[in-house]
């Protein structure tokens, strides 16, 4: 299956992400993609009013998603805002499939309160751990500061995820693009599995009024930790191949996860709550 990272500068008006999402979902088609993954936060950047900016599911946003899907034939994983019941927001990863049909919903569990930011002042946690079958591929979500938490990278590929999709916006620091690199390499490598992130890059139309709000770096990883991709600091799509057929080879040679022992280590438990 060949998949797009597709590495986008996020602004702050949400139909101007809409027309990057549609230029590069259409380049992503044209190079064969069947799924496109695109960043955190897709919908608008971290430095607008987050609460105004959130809609239904089923609102203009997430129709015009599903429209991109369904025109393009391929599927979209892209990140967006709801209202959460407390007045704060949900950052929810959406997945649609190729035909347009919303096929998974995930909502962000870890929230970034760390390094000085305060993300759950704006953002209420999710509670699910969700894969989903998204052109072809069970596909296991996690979105940023996820990645800094093994455990549920191996609760979806000990549940059955040929392929984990990390859409991000990676802010800058000092070491943060190091961890970034090494963190994805290692939910890969530990889990045997594929992993897609797709992370935002500044926009250059908003500085330096707004703050940057990703270092790019999006990334296809290999179950043996082999970068396919690496997009680097620039806004761009790339298409690499999910090749299944070498993930089973990788965990016939190393067999991490049938040599996991939930008797004695409860986390290596598979995902209790599966969405498919």
């Amino acid at each position: 299956m060949r998949v797009a990272l597709g590495q986008l500068p996020v602004s702050s008006d949400p139909s101007v992400n809409l027309d990057r999402v549609r230029e590069a979902a259409s380049d992503a088609a044209a190079k064969g993609a069947q799924l496109a993954v695109f960043p955190e936060g897709t919908q608008v950047r971290f430095s607008a009013d987050l609460r105004a900016a959130a809609e239904p599911l089923d609102g203009p946003f997430g129709r015009e998603l599903a429209d991109i899907a369904r025109s393009t034939g391929v599927a979209i994983v892209a990140g967006v805002f709801e209202s959460a019941p407390d007045g704060r927001v949900y950052n929810t990863t959406v997945g649609y499939d190729g035909s347009g049909r919303l096929a998974a919903v995930y909502r962000k569990i870890h929230l970034f309160d760390a390094l000085g930011h305060r993300e759950s002042d704006d953002i209420a946690p999710g509670d699910e751990v969700i894969i989903a079958e998204l052109a072809g591929l069970r596909v296991g979500f996690m979105t940023c500061y996820d990645v800094r938490f093994p455990e549920l990278a191996r609760a979806l590929a000990a549940g059955g995820a040929e392929l984990l999709v990390l859409p991000a916006a990676w802010a800058a620091g000092q070491f943060k693009e190091e961890h970034w690199v090494t963190l994805v390499r290692a939910r890969a490598i530990e889990n045997t599995v594929w992993v897609a992130a797709a992370g935002q890059v500044p926009d250059p139309a908003e500085r330096p009024t707004r703050a940057p709000t990703g270092v790019g770096r999006s990334m296809l990883v290999d179950p043996m930790g082999v970068v396919r991709l690496d997009l680097g600091p620039s806004a761009g799509v790339a298409v690499g191949e999910v090749d299944t057929e070498l993930t089973r080879s990788v965990r016939a040679a190393l067999p991490c996860l049938a040599g996991m022992r939930p008797d004695i280590l409860p986390v290596a438990r598979p995902a209790p709550a599966v969405r498919v």
